[in-house]
């Protein structure tokens, strides 16, 4: 047996177990062969444990070369407690990354070989180019311009030329083996389960699954790092093409209304994190509430562990698929969540043209010819016959140039590009490692400008001294407000709440980005310019404008491009609200100030801000008025409906008997004249307004007749219980939706025959409630959709049985509290 990894468990566990006794014969057995019989899940009783706080010792640290990459050995332990949530045991960074990717790939190997297929730009050739790529984060697009664009991205070697960067800008030595252990790993566990015996039927025995490279998953992470950039616009790069003949002239010079952004909030990703401090809890301490909204299908789900080095790294949470890192956890001392950033994180650049030239652009007026980029796509057509479609990508001196697609259109006259603050970033797995060695909020913070590489999120985080701690620290592009006014060329003056995006003058040097001497790298605001605030009572964000994560310091002087909205929508509202509420003691769970209990009563609340807002005044508008008449004139006999709103307590619970029609009735007034509320917002009372439902608004009254009449037509019972309509996996569910107002958000797609299923799709994800006591960290956590993705996993749904049921995983963190569970299992890896 290995002398160092001996070492590693005797003091990382204070004993020898079962688990090493086969390893150790195993790997006599094998005479120097690569110990497979020790990767088999093997039940374990340990005699006794120790704190983690006394077994992590340094000594335990491998020397360079020893169980690494450029040793040709791993090592790691995959522990699995009760859900199948593996904690992660390793000497090096190459190790754990080769347990993280064994383990991911036991659960959820289908979609990371269905997401190379998209890296690698080959989802034409394996699904047809006309089919819609199934990339959860990014926006609706084909296969054949996802292939396009992404192709685009390996033939520019922008990649590979990031990660031939020294560290700060280019990975770190311990990023670059943990990367490489992760490949390794997954690589493993494929060879040795073969693609034909697989697990999950959705991908056994396809062409499209094989084994990945490092660059598959630097390419995913330059992906994650520019979603909200050049992939958000990746049909529009994929589609540009120069005009030609009568067509050209028929188009005018300027989009008719400037382009509509693609922020990633618009692609289902929310969020709601509250970092609550010692004046806000009642212990005095530092606790945190992470909810991401995020897609539950594809590669924008999350898979909850924890990452082990001894002496170097102890970190738990949760990462998306197909990343490496925790982007969402906590360590022995501090704890931290994000939600999706308002900020603008790229600028569009109105290019002019030179006459009779539409493929040569002018800068201060000189013409500069495009760049030219051809890729060759292999398309699958009928009958399985393949074949090659070529495209000509166009670049300029900011970026891709775009086609016609969110309302830019390449004219003679005007083209358009995109200049991403992401497109020059790789460096978000260095950060959200040091993020995961950090003990307080200094340390968090010193990672964070050392970096500077998180994409598109706000962060939230406490330490065990009950500071609290929000910046908006994502890669944002340095574009003054002076310059904003100066150089933009569309209608807006900053970036208005509907997403119009700033367009800048491409015809010159002087509108291009500015320098901060804090910066990592030219072209981006520094850290000095990051909205931040850290408070001793809270900090909470739900997806609103940095301004108001706290309204008692409300945050300004922040450039425009960090966000200027001041108008709350309802779940942003309702989430200051309910902590407000527990704060006084006034919402029914005893005295003023946070408990672990209180806080996860508080989360799954299942609070519905638009009830609470409104119902009231649409049950005296249905009793007042017993009949009302419907778009179109019938009239609706409401009186049995309106009932069942008089009897609903508001919430959106699995047995709530209402909601299904709330839901169906307040979803209307999307259609109503945009006068609903008697009292309109005022940006001097952000938390109170708009209020009171103008039921004296005929389409207000029209749309609850339309929903009586659609659930009558239907045969859905006007009280029939939310759980019965709402599932995932057959359990049923409860939350609702964005569009209510609600905290804890669920939505999905039409399911069923009677018009109200909803198959859960989207909304809450990895919740997380921790509190950072003097004795460690006491955590409760639901994966809302289970820790695998294969519907043959006993793992698929277990743990959303007790997202429908109200109930948390209690955390093991310690060694003590892993090797206590009984359900422990051991996979031990050397290869």
């Amino acid at each position: 047996m290995n002398e160092p990894f001996r070492r590693l468990r005797r003091s990382h566990a204070g004993h020898i177990g079962r688990a090493e006794v086969l390893l150790m014969a195993s790997v006599v057995a094998a005479m120097g062969m690569i110990a497979v019989t020790a990767a088999l899940p093997v039940p374990v009783r340990p005699s006794r444990a120790a704190t983690l706080a006394v077994q992590m010792k340094s000594d335990v640290v491998l020397p360079a070369g020893g169980l690494s990459p450029g040793g040709g050995r791993y090592f790691a332990e995959i522990r699995r407690t009760q859900y199948g949530i593996p904690h992660i045991l390793a000497h090096d960074y190459g190790g754990l990354g080769y347990g993280y990717g064994y383990a991911f790939a036991q659960d959820d190997l289908c979609v990371m070989a269905d997401r190379v297929v998209s890296l690698r730009g080959e989802r034409s050739r394996f699904f047809g180019p006309n089919a819609v790529s199934d990339d959860a984060l990014g926006p609706t697009t084909t296969n054949l311009a996802s292939d396009v664009y992404y192709q685009g991205i390996r033939k520019s070697g922008i990649v590979q030329r990031l990660l031939a960067q020294p560290a700060p800008l280019g990975p770190t030595a311990q990023a670059r083996q943990l990367v490489d252990g992760y490949v390794a790993g997954y690589n493993r566990y494929l060879r040795e389960t073969g693609v034909a015996h697989l697990p999950d039927p959705t991908c056994r025995g396809k062409a499209w699954v094989t084994p990945i490279t490092a660059l598959d998953v630097w390419t995913g992470m330059y992906d994650l790092d520019t979603l909200e950039g050049s992939t958000a616009y990746r049909t529009a790069i994929a589609s540009a093409t120069p005009p030609t003949g009568g067509a050209a002239r028929s188009q005018p010079a300027t989009p008719a209304a400037a382009p509509a952004a693609a922020p990633v909030f618009a692609n289902g990703i929310g969020s709601n994190g509250w970092a609550l401090g010692r004046a806000a809890t009642r212990r005095h301490d530092g606790m945190l509430l992470a909810n991401p909204h995020v897609p539950w299908v594809g590669d924008a789900r999350f898979y909850q562990l924890q990452m082990t080095i001894p002496g170097q790294l102890n970190v738990a949470g949760a990462g998306l698929y197909g990343t490496p890192v925790i982007e969402i956890g906590h360590t022995q001392h501090l704890a931290w969540t994000a939600t999706a950033s308002h900020a603008q994180h790229y600028t569009l650049y109105r290019l002019t043209l030179v006459p009779g030239n539409p493929a040569s652009y002018l800068v201060n007026g000189r013409a500069y010819p495009m760049t030219r980029q051809t890729v060759a796509v292999t398309v699958r057509g009928p009958g399985g016959n393949l074949s090659t479609v070529t495209k000509t990508l166009f670049g300029s001196r900011y970026g891709p140039v775009l086609g016609p697609a969110l309302g830019t259109r390449w004219t003679t006259k005007n083209a358009f590009a995109i200049r991403d603050a992401g497109a020059g970033n790789l460096r978000s797995v260095n950060e959200w490692l040091a993020m995961g060695r950090s003990q307080n909020l200094a340390q968090l913070r010193a990672a964070q400008d050392a970096y500077q590489g998180l994409p598109w999120m706000y962060t939230l985080a406490t330490d065990a001294s009950g500071s609290v701690y929000f910046t908006d620290s994502s890669v944002v592009p340095h574009v003054t407000n002076a310059e904003a006014r100066r150089c933009r060329v569309d209608k807006g003056q900053g970036k208005s709440a509907d997403g119009n995006i700033v367009i800048l003058n491409g015809s010159t040097t002087a509108c291009g980005w500015g320098r901060d001497p804090d910066a990592v790298e030219p072209g981006i605001f520094g850290p000095r310019h990051d909205p931040a605030l850290t408070r001793t009572d809270y900090v909470a964000n739900s997806n609103n404008s940095p301004r108001l994560v706290n309204p008692r310091a409300p945050i300004t002087g922040s450039p425009a491009m960090f966000d200027t909205r001041t108008e709350l929508e309802l779940r942003p509202r309702l989430s200051l609200n309910m902590i407000a509420e527990r704060l006084a003691g006034t919402d029914g769970l005893g005295p003023p100030g946070f408990t672990l209990p209180t806080l996860q009563e508080t989360m799954l609340g299942q609070r519905n801000y638009s009830a609470d807002l409104a119902r009231a005044a649409v049950v005296a508008m249905c009793r007042a008025h017993p009949v009302l008449t419907a778009p179109g004139g019938r009239k609706v006999d409401v009186r049995a409906a309106c009932a069942i709103l008089a009897a609903w307590h508001g919430l959106a619970d699995v047995g709530s008997r209402g909601e299904v029609l709330w839901r169906q009735a307040y979803g209307s007034l999307d259609y109503a004249p945009a006068n609903w509320w008697r009292v309109p917002f005022s940006p001097a009372h952000p938390l109170t307004t708009p209020r009171g439902l103008n039921t004296s608004n005929p389409a207000v009254r029209q749309a609850f007749a339309a929903a009586v009449l659609y659930l009558r037509s239907h045969h859905v019972p006007f009280g029939i219980p939310l759980g019965s309509t709402q599932h995932y996996a057959s359990v049923p569910l409860g939350g609702c939706t964005e569009g209510e107002g609600c905290f804890d958000r669920v939505e999905g797609i039409p399911s069923g025959g009677n018009g109200v299923g909803i198959a859960a799709n989207n909304g809450s994800s990895f919740i997380m409630a921790t509190e950072l006591t003097p004795q460690g960290p006491r955590t409760r956590t639901i994966l809302t959709y289970s820790e695998s993705a294969n519907p043959a996993s006993a793992h698929y749904s277990d743990q959303t049985v007790l997202f429908s049921r109200k109930q948390w995983v209690t955390e093991r963190f310690t060694e003590a509290q892993i090797n206590a569970d009984p359900q422990l299992r051991v996979t031990t890896l050397r290869g």
